[in-house]
């Protein structure tokens, strides 16, 4: 979700998320339990590198197989897999290949997670 913050004389005083529903929650500053709880939520990440995709494949023992899913897949995949420099999370290709793998949302995006930390 999009964040912004609100700033009064230099100081950040309230974080914006931007929910689904197009409605907009605000922590304030000033509640610490709530800010507590914002930062305290898991951060999807949305893209990670080839370099972090492809280790992060090495890491889980995976590469192998997704290389030879790919190389039975359509050359339009194959040059996105091969040349692409940034693997998007929510990308057609990646939804296919992660079905393939038999992924569900929450391996998904506990693999971007650890994708990124590398």
């Amino acid at each position: 979700m999009p964040y912004a913050t609100r700033q009064e004389d230099g100081a950040i005083s309230g974080i914006y998320e931007q929910r689904q529903d197009g409605l907009a929650e605000e922590y304030l500053a000033g509640d610490d339990a709530a800010l507590l709880a914002f930062l305290s939520k898991p951060v999807t990440v949305l893209a990670v590198s080839a370099r972090q995709f492809k280790l992060q494949l090495l890491s889980a023992g995976l590469l192998d197989e997704v290389d030879t899913w790919v190389a039975q897949q359509s050359r339009e995949i194959q040059i996105a897999y091969e040349y692409s420099g940034t693997f998007i999370r929510d990308s057609a290709m990646m939804g296919e290949g992660f079905a393939a793998m038999g992924f569900s949302a929450q391996q998904i995006d506990a693999f971007f997670q650890a994708a990124a930390a590398l």
